[in-house]
């Protein structure tokens, strides 16, 4: 029997990836007769079909984009500015106008200034937990606590909103001849692996399992820049790839990379391996043969089939104009890929922002060293690469049919602290902001007011949940729809969350 050697993390059936690719390997290949069919590791209840919803722009995103800003922007330097407040409350950063009229947002961001008639922006934002949870922010989870900030795999936590999408997408009839492309790929790496904190937790599929979590990304290139302290106690310099990376910089699937200790005997069986799937691959494609494939075995073989994916994330093939147009910076090329990765096919991608070697010494959470981290870091690469995506979206034809969401966990406090060296901001929930675009979306719109000093929602309060319940609606996915829980109890996928009509185009 053919055995494929590798990862031992295994699926939510309790399934290796080297067992479900020797299974999928002798299925589709056709080399020797399993006992076990394919389908029977990958049955599932099917979900039942919610009715079609005739509300507007429903299904109006073909994909979705999501930008996680961890640590979390404060709102009064980027799309809530105070520029009548008091100089506590203020800050440094004055306000400047936008190519919205009556619009302003924080003088760092002139070139997402001139796109904002493509946005539409959240003043509103606001839930009770003025911490660090991702969580809570990306899941229909209820409640939130910090205990489970480092634990992904807490019972406590509720699927991610892009294992939500690939566990639907999974489900639903597939049309002749249709693509098979992995619905749910974040990067640029599993999230806060690179920090000296333990795995973060919220980009994972919970009780969905763990067949559902983002297919994740790594990312090669080295840091050209030392970015500024989070603080003056930090004593190590941090050369970080969000601030500035080299061009040689690549991309990869995390899971499919050469590993450490490899062979080359073994790698070389590994590559043969690989082209004797190509060349079967090649065959059924040309005989039309994964159109009789059964939804399970469907799943299996697509596993085997991410090409497409591989290819969108060499941006090597963009012109060095449109690289430096995105910034060299880790998020700038992040975002390229993105765009790459929704062009080849792909749901829902996710770029999370976030530590890099030192907890804060790359992401938003500015408890110190405030000022000199968004003027001269922050803001900046933030500024030219958020832009340039949507805009080049736009451009392409793309904006209209996708989704960009781009939000964080809370804001920042009212007031600055002017203690710390740099001034400091504290974690703030009360109310914050958050900026969207594409699929439905509306263009140069402003949702939502805070109050004359951007503590307090002043009118509409937004939810996170409501945020996932809207983005499912503009992907064509019931927003009340259910999946099941530990227990194989139906939940609602997005909690309590209700579409925003507000919000859309």
């Amino acid at each position: 029997m053919l055995k494929i050697m590798g990862s031992r993390k295994r699926l939510c059936d309790g399934v290796s990836r080297r067992e479900l690719l020797s299974i999928g390997g002798l299925s589709t290949l056709g080399a020797g007769t399993a006992s076990v069919a394919l389908t029977d590791w990958l049955s599932r209840p099917e979900l039942a079909a919610a009715e079609v919803l005739h509300e507007p722009h429903f299904g109006k995103a073909k994909s979705c984009i999501l930008l996680f800003l961890f640590g979390s922007p404060p709102q009064h330097e980027t799309f809530d500015p105070k520029p009548d407040a008091p100089a506590e409350v203020q800050g440094e950063l004055k306000a400047i106008p936008t190519n919205v009229p009556g619009v302003e947002i924080g003088e760092l961001l002139p070139l997402t200034a001139q796109v904002m008639d493509k946005i539409t922006v959240v003043r509103s934002m606001s839930h009770p937990y003025p911490v660090h949870g991702v969580a809570y922010a990306v899941t229909g989870m209820p409640t939130y606590t910090p205990d489970i900030e480092a634990k992904p795999r807490d019972p406590m936590h509720w699927p991610y909103i892009g294992s939500v999408v690939d566990y639907l997408e999974r489900r639903r009839p597939r049309r002749a001849g249709e693509p098979f492309t992995p619905h749910n790929v974040a990067m640029p790496w599993r999230f806060g692996s690179k920090s000296d904190l333990p795995t973060l937790a919220g980009p994972y599929a919970s009780f969905l399992g763990g067949a559902y979590d983002p297919i994740w990304t790594d990312f090669d290139g080295i840091g050209t820049r030392i970015v500024p302290k989070l603080s003056d106690g930090q004593a190590k310099q941090i050369r970080d790839p969000f601030g500035g990376t080299v061009p040689e910089g690549r991309f990869r699937l995390s899971e499919t990379g050469p590993l450490e200790g490899l062979s080359a005997n073994r790698f070389d069986v590994r590559r043969l391996l690989l082209s004797q799937f190509d060349s079967q691959r090649d065959w059924l494609e040309r005989h039309k043969g994964i159109e009789t494939f059964s939804q399970q075995q469907q799943t299996a073989y697509s596993l085997l089939t991410t090409n497409k994916v591989r290819e969108a994330l060499e941006i090597d093939r963009e012109t060095a104009e449109m690289r430096q147009r995105y910034g060299m910076t880790l998020f700038g090329q992040s975002c390229l890929a993105a765009r790459r990765l929704v062009e080849s096919g792909t749901k829902f991608v996710s770029i999370f922002w976030d530590p890099f070697e030192v907890f804060g010494g790359s992401c938003w959470d500015t408890h110190a060293n405030h000022y000199p981290r968004l003027k001269e870091y922050l803001l900046p690469v933030f500024d030219r690469s958020y832009s340039t995506l949507i805009r080049d979206l736009d451009e392409r034809g793309l904006l209209d049919e996708t989704l960009v969401l781009c939000i964080s966990e809370h804001g920042r406090t009212p007031k600055i602290d002017s203690k710390p060296i740099g001034a400091a901001r504290h974690h703030w929930s009360s109310v914050y902001s958050a900026s969207f675009a594409g699929g439905g979306i509306a263009r140069g719109r402003v949702v939502g007011k805070s109050d004359a000093q951007g503590g307090f929602v002043a009118s509409n309060p937004v939810s996170p949940k409501d945020i996932l319940a809207t983005t499912l609606h503009l992907l064509g996915i019931d927003p009340h729809v259910t999946v099941p829980n530990l227990v194989n109890q139906p939940v609602v996928a997005v909690g309590d969350g209700q579409v925003r009509a507000d919000m859309l185009g």
